[in-house]
């Protein structure tokens, strides 16, 4: 192996490890959503309040997708750390599934979100106050990292899927952790900022 293999399989490896961990930090603190997500879910109903009907009824699929997602991480996890006796497999690739059609769903409602935007020139009804340039320019802003972090996961999810599913699997190392750290650090910024509008 060259000098230069040697370098980008390390810095492939580091970005590797700095992914699974911050990775597995996220998948921890969704031990405690599910109640959370089943609030939100409940509250958000059928979009009634939604004035787009498009981004209404992706929210709706996508907060189905969230909802089962979270009870078979829950069971892959628990399987892999030993709190029960199950093959963890199944639920690995059932909770992948779903993350990947969220995150889809994700990416087509944060599309819809920015045409709408873009749209936005100072039209308001007379219960909503006009946005200013400001609002518009961070939601914007948001919804553009929505999509790479989307984008980025989405890249990992596939990598995650069975063998002979698309990449699934084949993605090289380096790859695998640039994605995955991209995700995690747009993730902690929009917690950090209050803006994410992802998914899982």
């Amino acid at each position: 192996m060259s000098n230069k293999s040697e370098m980008e399989h390390n810095w492939g490896k580091s970005l590797l490890i700095v992914s699974s961990q911050l990775s597995h930090c996220r998948m921890v603190l969704r031990l405690f959503d599910d109640l959370a997500m089943l609030a939100y879910s409940v509250n958000y109903g059928l979009g009634k309040k939604e004035k787009d009907s498009l981004i209404r009824w992706i929210s709706i699929i996508s907060n189905i997708s969230d909802q089962l997602y979270y009870p078979c991480e829950h069971i892959a996890w628990a399987a892999d750390s030993g709190v029960i006796h199950a093959k963890s497999e199944m639920w690995w690739t059932a909770s992948t599934a779903l993350w990947g059609i969220s995150l889809m769903l994700g990416i087509v409602k944060s599309l819809r979100s920015l045409i709408m935007l873009r749209r936005y020139k100072g039209k308001h009804s007379q219960e909503e106050p006009p946005k200013s340039r400001g609002e518009i320019k961070s939601q914007m802003r948001s919804e553009v990292l929505c999509i790479i972090s989307c984008l980025s996961d989405m890249v990992n999810a596939i990598y995650w899927m069975p063998s002979g599913f698309l990449w699934g699997g084949s993605s090289p190392t380096w790859l695998v952790g640039l994605m995955g750290t991209i995700s995690s650090l747009i993730g902690i910024y929009q917690t950090a900022v209050g803006g994410s509008t992802g998914g899982v």
